[in-house]
């Protein structure tokens, strides 16, 4: 059974950083980082395999950093803009999970708000 808590949401400025935690049990072979926005379609910000490979929607790249520990995923992000805004979402999916209906564990998701 996977069981995924994520934590780290907020409200910042536009250019501020956050940094997401989802602490994380069972199998977690590919995880990720989902948002959704208010009347716009989930999507995947960024994956991780095991092997430490990862990646990044465009919109994102530069300035979000994926990574894992031993039952925990992060995700830093940098230079928030106002799309940003969304509720964060960690995942997990079987390896090779992609879409966002590749992964079938979610957490609870995390707001977060960035403002001008």
């Amino acid at each position: 059974q996977v069981q995924l808590q994520e934590s780290g949401g907020g409200s910042v400025q536009s250019g501020g950083s956050l940094k997401l935690s989802c602490a994380a049990s069972g199998d977690t072979r590919c995880m990720a980082w989902l948002r959704q926005a208010p009347g716009k379609e989930r999507e995947v910000v960024a994956d991780m395999r095991m092997d430490g490979s990862s990646t990044y929607t465009d919109s994102v790249k530069g300035r979000f950093t994926i990574s894992r520990g031993p039952g925990i995923l992060y995700l830093q992000m940098n230079s928030l803009k106002l799309e940003d805004t969304a509720m964060y979402y960690c995942a997990v999916g079987p390896p090779g999970s992609t879409m966002p209906y590749d992964f079938h564990f979610w957490g609870q998701g995390t707001q977060v708000t960035v403002s001008s």
